[in-house]
């Protein structure tokens, strides 16, 4: 585990957080099995994040971030998976996930030619529920959307399923994975989830910066960096 003094670490700046992460990784005394920051043999906490990868969701996705980490939890995506043979790693790395939160809110055309709905999503979603009901394994997938009842026209063989309704907020996010995740170990307040995001959003150009991005959608760099500095404000706020 990292150093109890890194955690307890005022992270100011996306500096400071570089340099905690840093001393993270660094093999030494004091790694422990219950660090809960990203690193190796951490899958067991791994949570599957299907989202749209638009600008106009990016707050949103800040927000799935935030608050999965504030749950001591790590949030893994497709953007982190580069090259060919990308469904074969895109299921590989559901299976290596316990959990799934899955957003349908994009069901709408897009503005590109030709037209068409985002698919993506729900076709990530069947993956999900497939390793979950065809394999026997333990997967523990959550639907959110933004509209509720949209879900039962959208994709109406979800009929019985729990759709967690966000309205399109950050709040309604942070809120709604409350009680996705309720029966986790630990359970961080609502203030506690919004400060790690109100953090991380005034920190996001610092962030950003160190890899020369202009979005956390550039690439696996700038999302796995948010990630971690979400983990580690949450060590800290939590």
């Amino acid at each position: 585990m990292a150093h109890p003094a890194v955690i307890r670490t005022q992270f100011a700046s996306a500096e400071d957080f570089a340099k905690a992460y840093r001393l993270h990784r660094r093999p030494g005394p004091h790694r422990e099995e219950k660090n809960r920051l990203p690193g190796k043999n951490e899958s067991r906490r791994y949570v599957f994040l299907n989202v749209p990868y638009d600008p106009q969701f990016e707050r949103l996705c800040i927000a799935y971030i935030c608050g999965i980490a504030a749950f001591g939890l790590v949030p893994r995506a497709t953007i982190e998976i580069p090259g060919s043979r990308r469904l074969d790693r895109i299921v590989a790395l559901i299976r290596s996930c316990p959990f799934s939160v899955h957003d349908l809110s994009r069901v709408q055309l897009d503005r590109n030619r030709p037209r068409t709905p985002r698919f993506n999503m729900p076709f990530e979603l069947g993956l999900a529920v497939a390793r979950n009901k065809l394999t026997g394994s333990e997967h523990g997938w959550f639907v959110f959307e933004t509209m509720s009842r949209r879900a039962d026209k959208s994709l109406s063989d979800l009929a019985g399923t729990d759709v967690y309704i966000h309205h399109g907020t950050v709040r309604g996010v942070l809120q709604q994975l409350s009680n996705a995740f309720i029966r986790q170990e630990r359970q961080p307040s609502l203030a506690e989830m919004n400060a790690i995001y109100r953090y991380i959003r005034k920190e996001l150009p610092s962030i950003l910066r160190q890899s020369g991005s202009m979005s956390i959608f550039d690439g696996a760099r700038p999302f796995r960096d948010v990630c971690i500095a979400a983990s580690l404000k949450a060590e800290e706020r939590v």
